[in-house]
């Protein structure tokens, strides 16, 4: 069988044969890039409008072409139109689906375009919705933790520096952390969208087109703010993809690290939180467990998006200029890489606004059960005239001491103090409780009570302008 007659084939009479069914399949996307149809659909109306304007097919048939192709959107929604592998690809499919239905002027909808620069807006057009809707969650994140924050400014948590006990925080303090984290991640997909908000369209297979096309045109009906200038370069980018998914791989290394604090608060070791039934799983032989499936997921899940940002720079360092087939390699990565930020985000969202309760009681307890007030002995010393460094020796050796006899700091009485040195008066006490070591750290960005309810106070500016 012979090309010509093949239903499948989208390429000239240089070919003799048919594909070889493993071939076809082998070769086919359309498994996965049906994601673009609606993507597709609006970027071939567009163009066929720009066909239009610039008189290289007539109005009617502009016309004719577009209502066509909004004929398939109502197919496809309405679930009747379901290309198979023998479409090759969503734009295959598309026109041929709009040849059935509107006959030979489907044919010209592919005039001054190339299947490479069409995926390209396709593709452009896809991420810059998801980008949006991404950035959306992140401030829906960030409002749940504002509002946890606010209800725990003067819950007190243990802060923790090579996972050992260093200072106590306010619990505020600690989930602000993650809303300034996950602001530099609205702001990186902020900036990522401006280099994916550039329009390939019209640089044909990779050299341009000798028809009178108006590119800005297409821009401006497909509200790109920009048009590659370099035909190659538009149809072989993939730039916009990579910084995405390094993008991505931020937003999942910021939830991972939720997560594992999560996973540790969750444990009998921790008891800083319980988790509630709607959020977490049980065991399948052990009835009294309660697992943090939710953050583990998360944390696992992390691993596929940092996989796809790899495979994305393999994919494209050794690529000459200009279409290759290995780009259709793209669209499963940056696919998968969405959805798993996306379902991570919702998930994650969910989990602390509804999905955990702090132990106050717990958190209040494990405070007054170490030495992280340590460095506030050091600094009522220096506060006094002592020098810092001779301070931090002192109270090295006092630690090394009521270690050695089974003793807190709150517990040596003033007399012990003051055998360590004569400026310890019986304020020491009130300086090294957990409140007051807290609220002493009133620096700019500090976790002092007044400074994170100022912090809670932008955040909520920042996500209400």
């Amino acid at each position: 069988m012979t090309n010509s007659s093949s239903p499948t084939s989208t390429w000239s009479q240089r070919f003799e044969t048919a594909l070889h069914p493993a071939i076809v399949r082998f070769n086919a996307s359309i498994g996965f890039d049906i994601e673009l149809i609606e993507y597709d659909l609006t970027g071939s109306q567009a163009h066929a409008r720009m066909l239009a304007k610039t008189g290289i097919i007539s109005q009617e048939e502009g016309e004719t072409l577009v209502s066509g192709l909004e004929q398939i959107r109502q197919e496809y929604r309405q679930g009747f139109f379901k290309p198979g592998i023998d479409a090759e690809d969503v734009h295959f499919a598309v026109e041929r689906r709009l040849t059935e239905l509107i006959g030979d002027v489907g044919k010209k909808l592919h005039t001054a375009r190339s299947r490479n620069d069409q995926v390209g807006t396709d593709t452009r057009l896809y991420l810059r919705d998801q980008i949006q809707t991404i950035r959306q969650q992140i401030r829906q994140f960030q409002t749940v933790l504002v509002a946890l924050a606010e209800q725990h400014i003067e819950t007190l948590i243990p802060g923790y520096t090579h996972l050992q006990r260093a200072q106590p925080l306010s619990l505020a303090h600690h989930l602000l952390a993650y809303v300034e984290m996950t602001e530099r991640d609205w702001e990186r997909l902020g900036d990522v969208y401006k280099r994916v908000d550039m329009l390939p369209l019209g640089s044909g297979a990779l050299a341009g087109t000798t028809f009178p096309i108006d590119r800005h045109y297409s821009a401006e009906l497909l509200g790109f703010s920009r048009v590659y200038a370099n035909s190659l370069d538009g149809v072989s980018d993939r730039d916009f993809a990579v910084e995405f998914l390094a993008a991505a791989s931020l937003i999942m290394v910021h939830l991972s690290r939720l997560s594992e604090e999560v996973i540790l608060w969750a444990s009998e070791e921790f008891r800083f939180v319980t988790l509630t039934d709607s959020c977490a799983t049980g065991s399948s032989i052990m009835p009294q467990k309660k697992n943090p499936d939710v953050p583990e997921l998360v944390r696992g899940k992390t691993g596929r998006v940092f996989g796809h940002l790899q495979a994305m720079l393999v994919l494209m360092k050794g690529l000459p200029l200009a279409y290759n087939k290995d780009l259709q390699e793209d669209k499963e990565a940056l696919f998968d890489g969405v959805k798993t930020v996306q379902a991570c985000l919702e998930a994650m969202t969910i989990l602390m606004q509804e999905g955990l309760v702090f132990q106050t009681n717990r958190l209040n307890a494990a405070v007054n059960e170490d030495f992280s007030n340590a460095t506030d002995v050091a600094d009522y010393l220096a506060a006094k005239g002592v020098p810092f460094r001779e301070a931090y020796n002192l109270v090295g050796k006092v630690v090394k001491t009521s270690l050695s006899a089974g003793k807190l700091l709150k517990d040596l009485t003033l007399e012990e103090w003051q055998s360590i040195h004569p400026k310890f008066e019986s304020d020491i006490y009130e300086a090294i409780a957990p409140r007051q070591v807290v609220a002493a750290r009133n620096s700019y960005g500090g976790t002092g009570f007044e400074q994170v309810r100022q912090a809670v106070q932008a955040a909520k500016g920042r996500l209400n302008p």
